[in-house]
């Protein structure tokens, strides 16, 4: 009967034979950037010359923006292919929480060169609204502009009730200051009718003696016509009654 030799540590040899290296690149993952300073999307082996590229950078930034628009480092990003984004701050007014971004890498036997240089938002910058297709901006439009106009409309019909009701107050104020004026005229206790008949100072007395001297003038105007109309006929009479021999 064989047996299989055991080794002197009592351990089997069904250990994965690549314990060692798996602790050796879990070492090198912690000396990585954190994903405070750094996005990672390849592993964190990265050429060195990249990462302290930041004067091939700025000059690089000089060509599209002036100096006094760039501010200091701010992290970098590690993209695929073993390219890295350095990002500085911004002081291009009107781009808050936005980033000067230059894309470096480098290939082999190669100094480090600029692929891209470009203005982009980080997280919270300010940004422009999400773009909305004209038809609906139109139509929204649209929809405010009857809005206004159905407010106007009823801000008229209020305009015009208050019209109204100003008018109404107008008359009444008129109507009360008309009584006022007649309550002052009288208010030393006289009357409409005055002394001899008098109304408001006109006498109606001598109004009626007037109108009767006209009558009476008329009456006699009259009686001398009736006596000058009896004297014609006595006269034609007279002229009849002469006899034919008379004549």
């Amino acid at each position: 009967m064989t047996s299989t030799p055991e080794s002197p540590d009592g351990s089997t040899s069904h250990e994965p034979a690549s314990a060692e290296p798996v602790a050796e690149e879990t070492a090198v993952s912690e000396d990585a950037p954190t994903a405070d300073d750094a996005v990672t999307n390849e592993p964190a082996t990265v050429d060195d010359r990249l990462l302290a590229a930041h004067e091939l950078a700025l000059a690089a930034l000089a060509e599209i923006t002036p100096a006094s628009t760039v501010g200091d480092p701010v992290d970098y990003v590690i993209e695929a292919d073993g390219v890295v984004s350095l990002r500085f701050a911004n002081r291009l007014a009107g781009y808050p929480g936005w980033l000067w971004t230059v894309s470096v890498a480098v290939v082999e036997d190669a100094e480090p060169t600029v692929l891209e240089v470009e203005l982009l938002p980080a997280a919270g910058a300010l940004l422009a609204p999400e773009w909305v297709p004209w038809a609906v901006r139109l139509a929204e439009y649209q929809a405010a502009q009857a809005a206004a106009d159905e407010d106007e409309s009823d801000d008229d019909l209020d305009d015009d009730d208050a019209v109204d009701l100003d008018d109404a107050d107008d008359i009444a104020d008129d109507i009360d200051d008309d009584d006022d004026a007649d309550d002052d005229d009288f208010a030393d206790g006289s009357t409409a009718v005055t002394h001899a008949g008098d109304v408001d100072g006109v006498d109606i007395d001598a109004l009626d003696a007037g109108a009767t001297d006209d009558d009476d003038s008329d009456e006699d105007s009259e009686d001398d016509s009736d006596e000058d109309d009896e004297s014609d006929e006595d006269d034609d009479e007279s002229d009849h009654d002469e006899s034919p021999w008379e004549r």
